[in-house]
Formats: structure tokens, C-alpha cells, sequence
């Protein structure tokens, strides 16, 4: 066989790649994971006088139409806010369409109907809250003094300054009604039980969407440490950086309002990642973990996969999986995500030093949006530098850019899954005959 496989091996690959990424996906169905949590908690349910519920992220809509049945006539309230490309109708329930991956003002209008459904539980109420990925963004809750420009300003510099997602939610909360445990403080007593679809490392409730419901973990002069660490306190507004040196921004929570908290995980990366190595053992003698947390900057983990690549391949048939969010400095001005750049800048090293076995690596975003772009990754082969080289496309001058989408469309290696419905980070899965 050719090193770079023939066409019909190649598409054979592409296809139960594409496969292994769809089960993962499946594997944290917002719906079945809410059902099951919320089947083993009947007792809880029955007991509260009412239920307020409120769900937020890209997953939102789902878990919410899945949770209504068994809350039944106890159903007080409820607010659903998510991102435009997972909206649907839910019965009954007010949906409000927020921004992602910066906030907007339906970010503020979802973050303020939140609030108001939360302040009105009282004791011998539950509170049902319902995270998923994208919320911190999706509920945007500014604290006095601080407007929607500065959330959104602080956003992007994050985003855009390589920070991991827990950095930047621990930088986020300090500025927010709702995050760093605010949700639950403003419950008055009520019990609150908090269903989380994690898209975070370790799965630690006090960082998903910025830890609502959860004691917060870091405190002012942690997120202090964060923005000086990425150089970004000199370029903050002046009214972020007012309320960040003022009393307020270093008062927490009491703790006693956690005392009738109650978060539980029910879709993760991890289970995720669990599925798509069990599939891929049916077909793979040889199924290699890469890591238990893909992170750092994408260019390192993408050399770190091509590295186990090269290993393994004397091993070959063989299937590499991972998961995790590597992040990306943004400093051109082209389209793309993680994904996309993890996914080019892999091919381009087997262009160095080449992988010798026909293979395919896919790179995802389980959420099925890789950055602001349509597609929810890239997905290359041994032949795709070459093809955009054929097309007068040079794949080094789009990744200086940050234009991984317009290289990886023009070889026709954008993975596209729409929007579907979960968010619990990224999947990557490298297969090798």
C-alpha cells in the first residue's frame, strides 16, 4: 500500500473517523444524561414546594425540553438561554438567544431573566439549574459600574491572548452577578441541584460557565495574577479596573449558601473520549490515549500528537485519541478555531517528517462550532498540504493569518457536523493503516 493510502482506503478512514467523532458526541447526549440524573433525584423533586428552573449554554434547549416531564406541575418558572444555532422551542418556557463566543445583549437579557426566575425561590423551593458549555458567555451579568462593551472587551482579550478556559473563567467571575457561586447566593435558602454538562479539564463544577452554583476556588488577586501572566492589565478598560482594585471585586460568597447546593457532572469530556476508545477498539488492535487533557498551545499539542504518531506507527493499524481545548494566540486576522489550526498544523509537520502509513487525523469541536465559523474542525489526510498547494493556497502564510478555515475548505478538509446540541470540548482522533 502507498504511504499516503489509495483513494478509496483514504475516504474508508475519513469515513469511520467522522463515525468515532459522531458517537462521541452521542456518548453526552444532554437528554438521556438529564433523564438519568434526574431519575435517581425523584425524591428531591417531590419534596420541594416548587421548582424555578433555569438552564443556560449550547446544550440548553435540550436538557431543559428533557428535564420539564419531571418536574411536572411543580414547575414555578423557567428560563432557557442559548446560542442562535442550538435554539428551539421548548413548551412553556421563554428561550432567549445569547451571543457566543462574546456576549451580547441578549447575553444580558438571558443573564437578567436568570437572576430575576433565582430570587424568587425561597426555602422549600428547588432551584433546578441545567449548564452546559458556552454559558459563561450566553449569561453575560455585569456587575454595577462595568457595561456590556467592557464584558465584551475583557472577553475577547482572553480569548485572543491564549489563556486556557480556566483562567479565563476564573478571570470572568470577578466581574459577574451570576458566576464564581453568585447563582446560588441569590437563592435565598432554597435547595438548588445543579445538572453540568462539563467542557473543562478535570471536570471541576467551579469552573464550567464560570462555576454558577460552586464555592469559586481562585480570588481576586488569582485573576490579578492571570491578566498580568498574558500581559492584558495595562489594556483593560478603565472601568474594569476600577471595580477590580475596589472592595467589591474581592467579596465572596458566604459559604453557607452552599450548604444546600447539591452539583453533579453528567456528560464529559472524559465519557466522551471512553466511547470513542471503546468503538475504535472494535476496529483497532492498537487504541492509544494521548493524554488525559489536550491543552497548551495548539502548536505544541499538534507536534505532541505527531510525535505518538510517528511512534506508533510501526504498530500500525492504529487509532490515537484525545481530548481536551489547546488554545490559539491570535494574531492574524483570518478565520478559523482550534480545530481547524490543530488540523492543518499537523499535516504540515507530516510534510517535515512523514508518517509512514496511510492515515487521517480529525480534530473536532463537540459542539460542532470550531471558533466563529461554521464547521466544527478539520479533518486532513497525508495529501491535503499538497492539494491547497495545488490551488495556489499556501498553508503556512493561513496559519500566520489564523486562516486555517480558508486553506482546509479549499482542500475540502473542514469537518462539517452542524450544530449539535451538546458542548463538552474537543475530540481528536488520528487512524492508521
Amino acid at each position: 500500500m502507498a504511504l499516503g493510502g489509495s483513494a478509496s482506503d483514504l475516504l474508508k478512514l475519513r469515513a469511520q473517523a467522522v463515525e468515532l467523532f459522531r458517537e462521541g458526541v452521542a456518548a453526552s447526549d444532554p437528554e438521556s444524561a438529564v433523564a438519568s440524573a434526574l431519575r435517581a433525584r425523584m425524591d428531591t423533586i417531590a419534596a420541594a414546594r416548587r421548582v424555578i428552573l433555569v438552564a443556560f449554554g449550547k446544550a440548553a434547549c435540550t436538557m431543559a425540553r428533557a428535564a420539564l416531564p419531571f418536574v411536572g406541575d411543580k414547575l414555578q418558572t423557567a428560563c432557557v438561554v442559548t446560542n442562535r444555532e442550538n435554539l428551539v422551542e421548548v413548551p412553556g418556557v421563554e428561550v432567549i438567544a445569547g451571543g457566543h463566543p462574546l456576549p451580547d445583549e441578549g447575553s444580558v437579557r438571558g443573564a437578567d431573566a436568570i437572576e430575576s426566575a433565582a430570587r424568587s425561590a425561597t426555602p422549600g423551593d428547588l432551584l433546578l439549574v441545567l449548564v452546559s458549555g458556552g454559558g459563561s458567555a450566553l449569561t453575560c451579568a455585569p456587575v454595577p459600574g462595568v457595561s456590556l462593551a467592557d464584558k465584551i472587551a475583557l472577553n475577547q482579550a482572553l480569548i485572543r491572548s491564549g489563556a486556557d478556559i480556566t483562567e479565563v473563567n476564573a478571570v470572568r467571575q470577578k466581574f459577574s452577578r451570576l458566576k464564581g457561586g453568585r447563582l446560588a447566593q441569590l437563592a435565598s435558602g432554597a435547595k438548588v441541584l445543579s445538572l453540568f454538562l462539563s467542557d473543562v479539564p478535570g471536570d471541576d463544577v467551579a469552573t464550567i460557565a464560570s462555576g454558577p452554583t460552586a464555592k469559586p476556588v481562585t480570588c481576586a488577586a488569582d485573576a490579578t495574577a492571570i491578566l498580568e501572566r498574558y500581559d492584558l492589565l495595562g489594556t483593560l478598560p478603565p472601568t474594569l479596573c476600577a471595580y477590580f482594585n475596589g472592595s467589591a471585586a474581592r467579596a465572596e460568597p458566604d459559604a453557607a449558601c452552599f450548604d444546600h447546593v447539591e452539583n453533579v457532572v453528567i456528560g464529559s469530556n472524559a465519557i466522551s473520549l471512553q466511547r470513542v476508545m471503546s468503538s475504535a477498539g472494535s476496529q483497532y488492535a492498537v487504541v492509544v490515549k494521548a493524554d488525559d487533557w489536550l491543552d497548551g498551545d495548539v502548536s505544541e499539542a499538534a507536534a505532541m500528537l505527531h510525535r505518538l504518531t510517528v511512534s506508533a506507527a510501526r504498530r500500525a493499524p492504529v487509532a490515537i485519541v484525545a481530548g481536551g481545548e489547546p488554545t490559539v494566540r491570535v494574531r492574524g486576522s483570518g478565520r478559523g478555531g482550534r480545530n481547524q489550526e490543530l488540523a492543518l498544523r499537523f499535516a504540515l509537520l507530516n510534510e517535515r517528517t512523514s508518517i509512514r502509513r496511510p492515515w487521517v487525523f480529525l480534530s473536532g469541536g463537540t459542539d460542532g462550532r470550531d471558533g466563529p465559523t461554521d464547521a466544527a474542525g478539520g479533518l486532513v489526510d497525508a495529501g491535503s498540504t499538497s492539494w491547497m498547494r495545488q490551488l495556489g493556497c499556501s498553508p503556512e502564510r493561513c496559519l500566520n493569518n489564523n486562516d486555517s478555515y480558508h486553506a482546509l475548505a479549499l482542500s475540502g478538509d473542514l469537518l462539517m457536523t452542524g450544530p449539535t446540541g451538546t458542548n463538552v470540548a474537543d475530540l481528536q482522533i488520528l487512524l492508521m493503516q
